[in-house]
């Protein structure tokens, strides 16, 4: 392929303000939770594994039915997220020390933290962390550099990989439903009380209450506090980790990253000014040898 002048300057022209523009955006990265933000609680003693939450996650974001729906031969394997599934079911059965251990299903989507990784590290803002909870995904800023997949903890923003422009997907809470006064699609599907909607603060007082309830659960709220905490409750009578959960401390992950952040425009910088040099190397012949042929 070749590069003229013109496309060469216009590329590092483009890089280059679009990581200009990186500590702002990453600095600013996580808005104001308000009071009334909203949650939900997954309480994974109340899972069937029915995936009613996946369908209606599907049909509100307009995906194709999710697979094998209805046969449990599906959860013979581990599934994950991907660019056309943002809710996944799965089962687990971890090893008890005596007796049978009892088979958990769990519900897997983007956690919409409090303080998003993925939200701090793009340099020109394509998420967005709104003050009533979800993360949202601007398809008209994001530029492809995929830093949102390498900083979620929890492996949730996913590429489109078969297109040649791909966009970033993954489960943005149902932002729209929620302006609009509607519970998530997943939560108003969920046919045996195992998905709550409400206010975080209203989750976590239903979530301690159950704590104290005297029935056999982990004495601990997963995303609490995980990384800053989330907006994705968990009660299990079982490890998180033994449901595949991440062991997170409580340190926001953006405090994390921004030093390092802060660091890119000026390596940005070195690097378009030693591809403007090694560009006028190579090319310096050019305008002679094409005045010769002429």
């Amino acid at each position: 392929m070749n590069l003229s002048r013109r496309t060469f300057f216009k590329v590092n022209a483009a890089g280059a303000a679009a990581l200009v523009v990186a500590p702002g955006a990453a600095e600013a990265a996580t808005a104001t939770l308000s009071p009334h933000a909203r949650g939900v609680l997954v309480d994974a003693t109340r899972c069937v594994g029915c995936r009613a939450c996946e369908a209606a996650c599907s049909e509100a974001n307009h995906n194709a039915e999710p697979v094998s729906l209805g046969d449990d031969r599906v959860f013979e394997a581990r599934r994950d997220t991907d660019q056309r599934t943002f809710t996944v079911v799965n089962r687990f059965a971890p090893a008890a020390a005596s007796g049978a251990a009892p088979v958990r299903f769990v519900k897997k989507q983007c956690m919409h933290c409090i303080e998003p990784a993925c939200v701090s590290v793009c340099p020109v803002a394509a998420l967005e962390k709104l003050e009533t909870g979800p993360v949202v995904y601007h398809s008209e800023r994001c530029i492809g550099c995929r830093y949102c997949m390498v900083a979620c903890p929890f492996n949730i923003p996913k590429t489109q990989w078969e297109k040649v422009f791909p966009l970033i997907q993954k489960c943005d809470f149902c932002a729209d439903r929620q302006a609009a006064g509607e519970q998530p699609a997943c939560g108003e599907a969920c046919p045996t009380g195992a998905l709550i909607y409400g206010t975080r603060r209203e989750m976590l007082d239903i979530a301690r209450a159950r704590l104290e309830s005297g029935k056999n659960y982990q004495k601990h709220i997963y995303g609490e506090t995980e990384a800053g905490g989330v907006s994705m409750l968990y009660l299990s009578d079982i490890k998180y980790a033994s449901l595949g959960f991440p062991t997170l401390d409580d340190t926001p992950l953006p405090s994390l990253d921004w030093p390092y952040l802060k660091a890119v425009p000026g390596l940005i910088a070195v690097m378009v000014s030693l591809s403007t040099a090694i560009y006028f190397r190579t090319h310096r012949g050019e305008k002679n040898t094409t005045g010769k042929e002429k």
